[in-house]
C-alpha cells in the first residue's frame, strides 16, 4: 500500500489553510493587521473585557501566544488591558475606540476574503464545509 500525499486529508487542509491565510493577509495588509490579530479583535467585538485565558480557551490558542498578539494590538492602540476586579493577579482586554471602529472595516475585508474563497467551489459547499471543519475542530 502506498501513501497518496496530494490525496492526504492532513495535507489538503494544510495547503487550504496555507490559501485562506494568504489571502487574510493580503486583504488585512493595509490596516497593519495579522490573521491571528484579526481573530482576537473578531472575539473581542463578541465578548469585550475578557481575561487573557477567556480569549485563549475561547480562540484555542496557547496562553502565551496570546499575550503576545494581545501586547501588539495594546501598541497599535486597538485593546488595552485593564486590572480583573475580581482576581488582582489577571487582566481584562477591553477594546479602545479604534478597536472597536475597525469591527466593520475589518469585516468587510474578511467578507472579501470570503467572496474569493467562495468563488472556488459551489453555493452551499462553503457551508458543509464550515460545520465540517468545526467537527474535526
Amino acid at each position: 500500500m502506498t501513501f497518496d500525499i496530494e490525496r492526504s486529508v492532513g495535507f489538503l487542509l494544510a495547503k487550504a489553510y496555507q490559501h485562506v491565510v494568504s489571502l487574510c493577509k493580503e486583504e488585512l495588509a493595509v490596516y497593519e493587521i495579522t490573521p491571528p490579530q484579526f481573530i482576537l479583535l473578531a472575539y473581542l467585538w463578541k465578548l469585550d473585557a475578557v481575561s487573557q485565558t477567556e480569549l485563549s480557551e475561547a480562540t484555542q490558542i496557547d496562553r502565551t501566544t496570546i499575550v503576545g498578539i494581545v501586547d501588539r494590538l495594546v501598541n497599535k492602540g486597538l485593546v488595552e488591558r485593564q486590572q480583573h476586579p475580581a482576581d488582582r493577579r489577571a487582566y481584562r482586554i477591553i477594546l479602545t475606540t479604534r478597536g472597536r471602529e475597525l469591527e466593520k472595516e475589518l469585516c468587510i475585508a474578511a467578507s472579501r476574503v470570503r467572496d474569493k474563497l467562495t468563488t472556488r467551489i459551489l453555493p452551499g459547499e462553503y457551508k458543509t464545509l464550515g460545520r465540517l471543519l468545526k467537527r474535526l475542530r
